[in-house]
């Protein structure tokens, strides 16, 4: 569940930024390219999160 919901949010937002953007600079929107760079950072997010230890430091004395 958690792979979908973080494709699912990474898609909406980037395709909603794809789309401003192309909107503003006036040139085609291609939604494919929202995919594209919404999987990348999908996968980015995963590699990320197992890099980042769950549990806190221990504190040395």
């Amino acid at each position: 569940m958690q792979f979908i919901g973080t494709f699912f949010w990474s898609f909406l937002l980037i395709s909603l930024l794809n789309y401003v953007v192309s909107a503003v600079q006036n040139v085609h929107f291609d939604f494919m390219l929202g995919v594209y760079i919404s999987l990348a950072v999908s996968i980015l997010i995963f590699i990320i999160s197992s890099i980042i230890p769950d549990s806190p430091t221990q504190e040395k004395h």
